[in-house]
């Protein structure tokens, strides 16, 4: 194949993310609700009957399904079978940027209006309780940030003998920020935390 055909080939194809479909993909949703006049995030906390997580607070989302339409449809569907809310209570919809995870897994997180907070039935099989935190206090709060060290454990019969520098070879290991809030005794934390900071840093630019 020469060059001319490789560049008619590609020329028109979409560009991805290398593997995606190895990849898992969620849909997350950041419910704003208008408490005395004054904008609140909603939380879930995790049920302590859930395999994954057991007692992590989150916001409403989940793995993107066959049948939904899209990483919105998945987010707004799992909301309302978690917050048992309908669908038409929420507008306003926005995407914030997706996030790429190095364990499998790529985030998809949207922010929107959730009216009627009061109508609010949780899903005891998924959710203990929901509660609420002012935007405001996310505004005004930077959050404490923790290093996490990854360490490169190769398999028994990893070719070391096909590398330069043998058992020796030298690895990046990288380090993640794990981004921490602390509000009323609630501990807001990992891809949760790393989610509110990327959307308090948008609206305040």
């Amino acid at each position: 194949m020469n060059a001319t055909k490789v560049i008619a080939k590609l020329r028109d194809r979409k560009p991805t993310i290398l593997g995606r479909e190895q990849f898992r993909e969620f849909g997350i949703f950041i419910p704003m609700v208008e408490i005395k006049n004054e904008t609140h995030l909603l939380f879930e906390v995790r049920s302590l009957k859930m395999r994954n997580q057991p007692g992590d607070i989150c916001f409403p989302g989940g793995r993107v399904e066959q049948d939904d339409e899209s990483e919105l449809h998945c987010a707004l569907r799992e909301t309302s079978e978690e917050i048992g809310v309908d669908i038409t209570s929420i507008s306003d919809v926005v995407p914030l940027d997706y996030i790429v995870s190095d364990f499998g897994r790529i985030i998809f997180p949207f922010v929107g209006v959730l009216h009627h907070p009061e109508k609010i039935v949780p899903n005891r099989a998924e959710v203990d309780e929901v509660f609420t935190v002012p935007l405001q206090f996310f505004l005004e709060t930077k959050p404490e940030v923790y290093k996490v060290n990854f360490k490169v454990i190769p398999e028994v019969n990893f070719p070391y003998e096909h590398i330069q520098g043998g058992k020796k070879y030298e690895w990046n290991v990288r380090a993640a920020d794990e981004l921490f809030y602390y509000y009323k005794g609630k501990v807001i934390w990992g891809l949760t935390a790393r989610i509110i900071a990327h959307f308090v840093e948008l609206i305040k630019q």
